[in-house]
């Protein structure tokens, strides 16, 4: 079978919604992650499914990739990536609790909360980000879809405005490769 026309057809998907996404938003977020970092606050970061694996991603480049051997280290957790912690909570209390309840024990003044929802509806993901924002953390949200309540919720808006998980999910991944990307080339 031949599937050059699907291929191409994904391609030209993910090219089209590119040109979506708001520039001056990733902007707010780069330098939002600058600040957390120059001022030496953590930056907690969710997700569910492949969200999570996003996350786990950004974990690791932001706190190899662009830490080692610098004077400025950024300070990333990935609230999905203790199992032993995520499994107790959603066992003993709830699956919606099991980031929140992580923040309650180290969220402080200005530290910087990443929540990637491609829906923008996980209830886990919301609680987290309700409670972070009556602390008057910053949120930056990266959705997809119509953005969901995250969407409303954040402080900055990564919004991959498409009906479409695996682009929206492609998308949130190059946000992640665009700002090391770039933050590399400093310090």
């Amino acid at each position: 079978m031949d599937y050059i026309n699907q291929i191409n057809a994904y391609y030209e998907k993910l090219k089209e919604n590119i040109d979506k996404i708001d520039r001056g938003e990733i902007n707010k977020a780069m330098e939002a992650l600058k600040e957390a970092r120059d001022n030496k606050h953590y930056i907690f970061i969710m997700g569910n499914g492949g969200s999570a694996s996003t996350a786990s991603h950004f974990t690791g480049d932001f706190n190899k990739g662009l830490s080692l051997n610098r004077e400025k280290r950024f300070r990333f957790v990935c609230l999905n990536d203790n199992p032993a912690t995520v499994l107790s909570l959603a066992n003993d209390v709830a699956y919606e609790a099991i980031f929140v309840e992580q923040l309650k024990n180290f969220l402080s003044e200005g530290d910087v909360v990443m929540a990637i929802s491609g829906s923008g509806n996980s209830k886990n993901v919301i609680n987290a980000v309700e409670y972070a924002k009556e602390r008057g953390n910053t949120v930056i949200g990266l959705t997809g879809y119509n953005g969901g309540k995250l969407m409303g919720l954040s402080d900055i808006k990564l919004h991959v405005p498409v009906d479409d998980m695996q682009i929206v999910e492609d998308l949130h991944m190059v946000f992640d490769h665009l700002m090391m990307s770039i933050l590399y080339k400093e310090q």
